[in-house]
């Protein structure tokens, strides 16, 4: 059995999966079937969905929805009010569960506060995603994008800060001096043991 916390007023339904050291707060509703790792942060008035997937160390802030369909892996931060779909044209007279799409948030991604992820597209590692920006496609790895629909404004590093690329593709992150290259239109951090 794992060891986690929940406050009082949550409700986790049976069937569920949820790692040692994740705290479930005020008024959330986890359920049936829900897979969420360790040390997670799920913030107050949240439903994660039937079957929905979280990863370690996930934070979820206050009054979002992770619906089914929603897969998020280790290290993603989903801000206040954001917004993710899953049917790509719903009618509330047709019932369309079987046409549910899979949207994938890749480690590290940071979807911002009042954002909204339409479904069936995948957010890239360490990605971000700009306060209330509409996200309609595919978002690559380390992208910066913003606006609505958004577009893409530049490239972070994994923590977060704006990476600036000189004339050969390579940018530091300023807070860790880790390196970056820009080849082909794609962004990869650069392992220290390789030579470029």
């Amino acid at each position: 059995m794992s060891n986690f916390f929940k406050h009082e007023s949550a409700y986790i339904d049976d069937n569920c999966s949820i790692g040692n050291g994740t705290k479930i707060w005020h008024f959330s509703h986890i359920m049936s079937g829900c897979k969420i790792g360790e040390n997670c942060n799920i913030g107050q008035n949240v439903v994660i969905s039937p079957n929905v997937i979280l990863g370690n160390n996930v934070k979820v802030q206050n009054n979002v929805s992770v619906y089914t369909g929603v897969v998020c892996e280790d290290g993603v931060f989903l801000g206040p009010s954001m917004v993710f779909t899953n049917v790509i044209n719903p009618r509330s007279f047709i019932e369309r569960k079987a046409e549910f799409r899979s949207t994938v948030i890749r480690k590290g991604a940071t979807i911002g506060a009042n954002a909204t992820i339409v479904c069936g597209n995948e957010i890239g590692q360490y990605a971000l995603v700009g306060a209330g920006s509409v996200v309609t496609k595919n978002v690559k790895p380390y992208a910066l994008v913003m606006g609505n629909p958004a577009i893409q404004k530049g490239w972070v590093s994994e923590w977060g800060h704006r990476l600036e690329f000189d004339e050969t593709g390579i940018a530091l992150c300023p807070e860790t001096n880790q390196k970056y290259l820009l080849k082909n239109g794609e962004v990869e951090k650069v392992l220290e043991t390789e030579n470029i």
